[in-house]
């Protein structure tokens, strides 16, 4: 993605405050935040309007900054199944400690582990900028994707409510968009995302990679657990939107074996999720360093096996991916997903990757169907889209 157009610039911004966080001992000031002047202000960010800290976000500090613009485009020659990015949002009190994201945030001088997790840059006139925007000739209403970095849905978005603003923008300007998120704070906005869907061509996907409780809480700690996010695409097919699911990472030797595959793929179909993929865990710079520090930690007889399985790359080993698509593909074809990836940006052939480049079906939006909905609606008479019979992979060797 282009970065420069969301950096924000440094330089002292008048008016702004900062944080000073309660001493230990302190009583609460309710819900209320705490401020101290602007010259002592945690960053010099041109556009800080505050830095807020509230009991009931307890850790995490909100830099709210005033965006000059939020729509990010994506590389030219990219293959990603959209145009345009939106992160509502920098930073992540989600907090995986496998997030991909985590390098991001030192492009604002925060460091990819701690920081990351609780300095949350939030821009909140994200809707008024987009929708002038939108306004303007030039827009081409192109697929619009939000939570291609940032969760949208955090426990940030529960505060600052950016998320309404930002789907009645694009739907109202006739923009597709597609939304990808773990929080189950979505549900509040299942009424909108219907109401744009009857405009515009909407996805849904939700990221959800294992249905061990524990061990969700353990590496995802700021997420909702695996339960509440089955019962948010339960929710999402109910109210008649898609909901694809990327089952991204699979954690070697914690969540790889056949009885957790088994698990998630049985829970997801009976949730009723229009699509899944799944693939291995990726360790970028910045995230393999916090990442293999937990491991270190949390599971020190894993420690040796990951640096093994790693090596100096981002990527497992070829022959465990192989071994792992393996496994999937048996998994997808049991629990009915044979067939269903959806959009693949890249050129992959007999690569144990391809599994991990696809998106799934219902994550995207399908601009054909919407049309054809869109022409039946009109005319009172129902469309056919057709599909061609898919063949389902055979089943791979068992090892």
């Amino acid at each position: 993605m282009r970065w420069d157009a969301q950096a924000l610039e440094r330089g002292a911004s008048p008016g702004a405050q900062a944080v000073d966080p309660p001493a230990a001992g302190a009583p609460a000031a309710g819900s209320q935040s705490a401020t101290i002047p602007a010259a002592d202000a945690l960053l010099p960010l041109a556009g800080l309007v505050r830095s807020v800290s509230t009991p009931e976000f307890a850790g995490i500090t909100f830099h709210e900054v005033t965006a000059k613009s939020v729509l990010n485009k994506v590389v030219a020659g990219s293959r990603m199944p959209f145009e345009w990015t939106i992160n509502p949002y920098r930073g992540c009190s989600h907090a995986c400690v496998y997030c991909f994201a985590r390098k991001s945030h030192t492009y604002l001088d925060f460091d990819a582990g701690l920081d990351f997790d609780s300095q949350v840059v939030v821009k909140i006139n994200a809707a008024e900028v987009l929708r002038r925007e939108l306004a303007k000739p030039s827009w081409q209403h192109e697929h619009v994707a939000l939570g291609t970095n940032t969760d949208p849905y955090q426990r940030a978005e529960g505060r600052y409510r950016l998320m309404p603003g930002i789907i009645g923008a694009l739907a109202d300007s006739g923009t597709p968009l597609s939304i990808l998120t773990k929080g189950t704070l979505l549900a509040r906005d299942i009424p909108l995302l219907k109401h744009a869907a009857a405009q515009v061509p909407v996805g849904v996907g939700i990221s959800l990679a294992m249905t061990n409780e524990e061990l969700s809480e353990a590496v995802e700690p700021g997420t909702p657990g695996p339960r509440a996010r089955l019962k948010l695409i339960s929710r999402l097919r109910e109210a008649g939107l898609p909901c694809g699911v990327m089952a991204m990472p699979i954690l070697p030797w914690l969540s790889d074996s056949d009885d957790a595959l088994d698990s998630l793929f049985g829970a997801l179909a009976a949730a009723g999720a229009t699509g899944v993929t799944a693939g291995a865990l990726y360790l970028k710079p910045g995230t393999r360093e916090w990442f293999m520090q937990w491991i270190a930690r949390e599971h020190p007889q894993l420690a040796g096996k990951y640096r093994r399985l790693y090596g100096s790359g981002s990527y497992a080993s070829k022959e465990y991916r192989a071994w792992l698509a393996g496994r999937i593909r048996y998994f997808k074809d049991r629990h009915g997903f044979s067939g269903s990836h959806g959009f693949s940006h890249r050129d992959l052939t007999n690569d144990a990757r391809d599994e991990e480049a696809q998106y799934p079906a219902g994550s995207i939006p399908d601009t054909a169907a919407h049309a054809l909905a869109r022409r039946a609606s009109h005319t009172g008479h129902p469309g056919h889209a057709g599909h061609g019979s898919q063949q389902s992979p055979a089943q791979p060797t068992l090892f």
